[in-house]
């Protein structure tokens, strides 16, 4: 771990690999699938827009026309679009190497998801709560196989109220709520990893953040945007915390990467540490329960 300047020319070979990326339509996701398609891995574009993919797709083939990618519906703020998307892909792949889960809405109004679920919560936590562990046991087929979680510098932020997940009973403070579900997803990750310990089959279990990074995402934020104009990294850049946690040879289970730079914002990725409260492990398993009982998947 000690490559201080690691970028895209660092990762090898990813020929043979499927790797499955959600929300890869624009920003991170985009790059993610671009640079790994031109790596030789085989892409499944896990997206709510498939015509927007489309596109996405197109750009990628200009400059890598051999790129193998694969497009497939998936809306995470519905339970039973999870179920579909996961039921296609078990009946068609014999394994899945690398499983990122990168989707996420941030800042926006206040809405829940077709199945009840604040939408922050309920698109970049427990959608991807399902999915991985519908899609588990391909993963678990896979000799080295990952598992990448998208979390953000915002987790800092984050305390959850678990008696009010939902923000019903309060009033709603949209950036708070993104930060608890950036929270959730340091959580969820950390129990997964606590609970596959041991097992030889299981696989990687790791996160990653993209500091501040120029995407689509602060589109609900007239301040971050403006803000982000000014200090915020590429996309290139921002996406490298990602790529490494995916492809880097010397990973392991719990690691987390984010930007070497200033209050992690800027910079290429290195090992990072979250805050005491996302290693705590009584609330790590108070989500994992509360996560099984409101998306009714058992891992």
């Amino acid at each position: 771990m000690k490559n201080l300047k690691w970028s895209s020319q660092d990762i090898p070979s990813q020929e043979g690999k499927t790797i499955v990326i959600t929300g890869a339509t624009s920003g991170l996701g985009k790059e993610a699938a671009k640079v790994l398609a031109s790596k030789g891995a085989t892409v499944v574009m896990a997206v709510r827009n498939t015509q927007k993919a489309a596109a996405a797709v197109k750009q990628i083939r200009d400059g890598f026309p051999s790129a193998k990618i694969d497009i497939r519906a998936l809306d995470l703020g519905s339970l039973a679009s999870v179920k579909s998307f996961a039921e296609g892909i078990l009946s068609e792949h014999d394994s899945i190497d690398v499983l990122i889960n990168n989707a996420g809405v941030m800042m926006c109004p206040y809405s829940k998801t077709e199945d009840g679920f604040e939408i922050q919560m309920g698109v970049n936590h427990l959608g991807h709560f399902a999915l991985t562990g519908l899609l588990m046991p391909l993963l678990m087929r896979s000799k080295g196989a990952r598992i990448v979680a998208t979390s953000s510098i915002a987790h800092k932020s984050g305390d959850i109220n678990f008696d009010d997940i939902n923000w019903e009973a309060r009033k709603y403070k949209t950036t708070k709520a993104y930060s608890d579900s950036k929270l959730a997803n340091l959580y969820f990750m950390y129990e997964l990893a606590r609970k596959l310990k041991g097992d030889e089959s299981a696989p990687i279990i790791t996160t990653s953040h993209p500091g501040w990074t120029k995407t689509e995402l602060d589109r609900h934020s007239g301040l971050a945007s403006f803000i982000g104009n000014i200090i915020a990294q590429t996309v290139e850049m921002g996406t490298l915390p990602t790529l490494r946690a995916a492809t880097d040879v010397n990973v392991k289970s719990r690691d987390y990467f984010g930007p070497a730079g200033m209050m992690e914002m800027r910079g290429y990725p290195v090992l990072v540490s979250s805050t005491e409260l996302a290693r705590n492990t009584e609330n790590a398993k108070t989500l994992w329960d509360m996560s099984v009982q409101l998306t009714g998947i058992s891992y």
